[in-house]
């Protein structure tokens, strides 16, 4: 079956961020609850994310994630979960690479199945995403 690619924008509602273990060591370690909020192809008013963050330097690093998205996707209403991956810059800039969890899928949106990115710059209120999914 073809793929079909949509995009759109997401806005941080909440982040919660805590250490985990003492915070003067370098590598440390963070946990960040997150409420984002997606409109375009995906809507999703609050999801729910979780992110494991390895600080490198006060303003460098990488994470990893999982979000629970339920709304639409390109008007099929459903849920599923995203898996994350990225880096952070001493500039700000924040990149990100995503993929639907296997079998994650609710409702319209069972067997979804699909990839994503985002670039996000330093003061940016809404960040452009795309996604690119197919049906199994």
């Amino acid at each position: 079956m073809p793929s079909t690619r949509t995009t759109g924008h997401f806005t941080f509602a909440d982040w919660k961020e805590s250490p985990v273990g003492p915070d003067t060591t370098s590598p440390r370690l963070a946990h960040a609850s997150v409420t984002n909020a997606f409109t375009g192809g995906i809507e999703a008013a609050g999801t729910l994310c979780e992110y494991s963050i390895v600080y490198l330097s006060d303003k460098t690093g990488t994470f990893t994630g999982m979000e629970l998205l339920t709304g639409r996707l390109d008007g099929r209403e459903g849920a599923f979960a995203l898996e994350e991956r990225g880096t952070f810059d001493a500039d700000g800039t924040v990149r990100c690479a995503f993929e639907v969890v296997a079998g994650s899928g609710t409702g319209e949106l069972t067997g979804l199945r699909g990839r994503g990115e985002f670039t996000a710059r330093h003061g940016e209120e809404a960040v452009a995403y795309e996604f690119t999914y197919a049906w199994e």
